[in-house]
C-alpha cells in the first residue's frame, strides 16, 4: 500500500497541495520530507505526537524524514492558532529546549545509516543578512496574500506584531533551504500550518522552479472539537519527568468512547483490522479497547517496561482497593505536621491550592480511602501506615506519599 493511502486510511490527511502527483512521487522514489518543531518548551507534548507518528509511518515506508528543530524560528514564535503573542525565549532556553527535543524525537525516528536527518534552522536563519533576505525572499511575498492567511486573521483584531508577521517568511525559507541542501520535496505539519506550508511550496517554485509539496495532518481533537492532550495540570507531556508514565497511561485509558477509534488509528501501529474490531466494542467492553490504546501509546512513548508497570498499577489500583507498588509515588521529607494541600501542591499533584480546595468542596479528594472535608487538614503520624499514605484525586487518579526514609 502507498504510504499516502496508509495515512489516509488511518485518518492523518487533512489537506494536500497535489494529491495525485504526491501519491505518484511517494510510490516511485525515496522522498526526503520534513516536519518542524519549535522549541517553545523543554518537552514535546501530545499535540506533537500525531506528527511524530505520521513521520514514523513515512519512514517505515522507506522515506527519509528531516526533523527540524526551530533554533531560529523559536526566537519569534508561530502565531498560528494563537490569540496572543508567544513568550519570547532567551537563546539559552531555546538551545536547551532544542537538545531536549532531539533526545525525544530519537525515540520515534531511526537516525542510523542516513535513514533520517536532524537539523536546526538556527544554523542558517541566524546568519541571514536582513537586506539580502528582503531582496532575495521578500519580493516573493505580497502583504495582501499573507494577511489572508488563517494564521494571521485570528491575531488581526488584537494586533499582529511585525515580529510575528515575519514567521511565515522564515518557515518558507526553511523549506527552500532544505530543498537546496537535502533535495527535500515535501513539508508536513499540523493543519494549522497550511498557510505557512503553502508559502514554502510557492517559494521553492518561484526561486528555483522546484516542484515541492505540502501535506497537513488533522489536529488531535476530541469528538466535540476540543484539543486533546490537555489535563488539569496543563499539557500532556511526552517527558516522563513532566507527565509520569502512569498518568500518561491513565489519560488514554479514560478518553471518551467516541474518541477510541480516532486515537487507535492515529496513535498506535495496530493493524486497521484490529482497530476496527476494538472500536466496534460496546458498553463496558469498550474499556478493553481503551486499555489496549493506553498500553500501546504508553509503550511507544515510554517503552514496553513502563507501559507494563502503568498497566499493572492501574489494574491493582482499580481492582485492589487503590494500592499498587507501581502507582505514582512521591518521597516527602517530614510530611507529618504539614498541611495536606501544601504537600500535594509541592508534588505538583495540584496545579494550585484553588484547584485542591474546589476538589475538597466537591468531595473529590480522599486520604487513605477517607474523604477529606477540611482544606486546612494537617497530616498526622497515623496517616502513614507502613510509612505511606494513599491519595485519591477525583475518581481515577491515585498517588502514594511516602515519608522519606520510611
Amino acid at each position: 500500500m502507498n504510504v499516502f493511502d496508509t495515512l489516509t486510511e488511518r485518518g492523518f490527511v487533512a489537506q494536500c497541495t497535489d494529491e495525485s502527483a504526491l501519491k505518484e512521487l511517494l510510490s516511485s522514489e525515496r522522498v526526503t520530507f520534513y516536519i518542524g518543531f519549535d522549541p517553545t518548551a523543554d518537552s514535546l507534548h501530545a499535540g506533537h505526537f500525531i506528527a511524530l507518528m505520521a513521520m514514523a509511518h513515512m519512514q517505515k515506508a522507506g522515506h527519509r524524514p528531516i526533523c527540524l528543530v526551530g533554533g531560529g524560528t523559536g526566537t519569534i514564535g508561530d502565531p498560528s492558532g494563537r490569540t496572543d503573542m508567544r513568550r519570547v525565549l532567551t537563546d539559552e532556553a531555546i538551545e536547551h529546549n532544542c537538545e531536549c527535543f532531539k533526545k525525544q524525537i530519537a525515540r520515534f525516528i531511526d537516525f542510523t545509516d542516513d535513514k533520517a536527518i536532524m537539523v536546526n534552522n538556527g544554523d542558517w536563519l541566524r546568519k541571514l543578512n536582513y537586506i539580502e533576505l528582503l531582496r532575495e525572499i521578500g519580493a516573493s511575498f505580497t502583504v495582501n496574500r499573507m494577511l489572508a492567511a488563517e494564521c494571521y486573521k485570528a491575531r488581526w483584531e488584537k494586533g499582529l506584531t511585525f515580529l510575528e508577521f515575519n514567521y511565515m517568511i522564515m518557515q518558507a525559507y526553511d523549506f527552500l533551504e532544505l530543498a537546496r541542501r537535502y533535495d527535500c520535496k515535501l513539508e508536513m505539519g499540523g493543519d494549522d500550518q497550511w498557510s505557512n506550508i503553502i508559502a514554502g511550496v510557492e517559494l521553492c517554485r518561484r526561486k528555483e522552479n522546484r516542484v515541492a509539496y505540502g501535506l497537513t495532518n488533522k489536529l488531535l481533537t476530541k469528538a466535540d472539537g476540543q484539543k486533546m492532550g490537555k489535563t488539569a495540570g496543563g499539557a500532556l507531556w511526552l517527558d516522563a519527568d513532566k507527565t509520569s508514565p502512569y498518568d500518561f497511561y491513565q489519560y488514554w485509558r479514560n478518553i471518551d468512547d467516541a474518541d477510541v477509534q480516532k486515537c487507535l488509528s492515529l496513535l498506535t501501529f495496530l493493524p486497521m483490522e484490529e482497530v476496527k474490531e476494538l472500536s466496534a466494542l460496546k458498553d463496558a467492553a469498550i474499556n478493553d479497547a481503551k486499555a489496549k490504546l493506553a498500553f500501546e501509546v504508553t509503550k511507544i512513548v515510554h517503552g514496553q517496561d513502563e507501559a507494563a508497570k502503568a498497566q499493572k498499577a492501574a489494574t491493582e489500583i482499580f481492582g485492589g482497593g487503590g494500592v499498587s507498588d507501581d502507582m505514582p509515588t512521591f518521597d516527602v521529607a517530614e510530611p507529618v505536621g504539614k498541611k495536606l494541600l501544601d504537600v500535594l501542591l509541592e508534588q505538583q499533584i495540584f496545579a494550585s491550592k484553588g484547584e485542591g480546595r474546589r476538589l475538597i468542596a466537591q468531595s473529590g479528594l480522599s486520604l487513605n480511602e477517607q474523604k477529606v472535608t477540611d482544606a486546612e487538614y494537617v497530616l498526622q503520624a497515623g496517616d502513614f501506615a507502613d510509612g505511606a499514605a494513599v491519595i485519591k484525586k477525583g475518581k481515577k487518579k491515585f498517588y502514594k506519599i511516602v515519608k522519606q526514609g520510611a
